[in-house]
């Protein structure tokens, strides 16, 4: 039987969900409406395994706050409703078929680029539902990033388009334009343009911080900044040699309706 691995980025589909609820947002009605989507991806990709990857709750910013302790700072908590309900999300997300699994430690990005990878490297499909373009960085032919609220594919044509680099060349193109975002710092005065321009003319960013020739007007910029750089080509890095704990059969996809 052929593999398709579906994994959703949990709360990327749930705060988004949740957010966009006419008048005071309810749990339960989040729920109700993240399943919907579900059934809607269930239908349309019809996976033999799926499974929902969420973050973990502690306090712990991980190892990427440690290469650069502003990583995500200041970004918007989770709404307080959403934090305590998040059983009753998962146990809604049960009752159609679909198994939660919560990182620990590591961010759920990690988690997931670690199973997709491990199932991509098969030659067997991987679906990945997210609007992180984060796991564009992972593309490969097996291994797809769907945004279900755009209903487009975030695949190789569209990176080109959107950031001026091949999929593989993410993380090397955010280490110097870094991701404001994330507080992703990258080289102080190097931008987009000047990302794209030096990545055409260099294979990657070790080449670039290495260059002996480099246009003056790029080495003023790079001369002092290369850690940082690098710091941040690390930490918009996927890791992808997590330990699992678990194996396929263990989130294979059972469609409970026809029970």
């Amino acid at each position: 039987m052929a593999i398709h691995l579906v994994i959703i980025d949990a709360l990327n589909l749930i705060r988004r969900v949740h957010a966009a609820q006419p008048g005071q947002p309810d749990v339960d009605n989040t729920a109700r409406v993240c399943c919907q989507a579900l059934q809607k991806i269930i239908n349309s990709t019809e996976p033999s395994h799926i499974v929902a990857v969420f973050d973990h709750n502690s306090d712990d910013r991980g190892w990427r706050a440690e290469l650069l302790p502003h990583y995500k700072e200041g970004r918007k908590p989770m709404p307080p409703e959403l934090l305590t309900g998040m059983n009753i999300i998962q146990d809604a997300f049960m009752t159609i078929g679909i198994d939660s699994l919560l990182s620990d430690g590591d961010e759920a990005d990690d988690l997931v680029a670690t199973l997709a990878l491990k199932v991509a490297s098969r030659h067997e499909q991987v679906t990945i539902v997210s609007t992180d373009k984060g796991y564009c960085q992972l593309l490969q032919p097996t291994l797809r990033i769907r945004d279900y609220f755009q209903q487009r594919w975030l695949d190789s044509p569209f990176i080109e388009k959107e950031y001026g680099v091949k999929p593989q060349l993410l993380t090397d193109y955010w280490g110097l334009a870094g991701i404001s975002s994330s507080k992703i710092p990258g080289i102080a005065g190097i931008g987009p343009k000047a990302a794209v321009e030096l990545l055409s003319l260099y294979p990657n960013l070790d080449a670039i911080l290495t260059a002996t020739d480099l246009a003056p007007k790029w080495q003023k910029k790079i001369t002092g900044n290369e850690e940082t750089a690098r710091a941040s080509k690390a930490v918009a890095s996927l890791k992808t040699d997590l330990e699992l704990g678990f194996n396929l059969q263990d989130i294979r996809y059972h469609d409970v309706t026809q029970n």
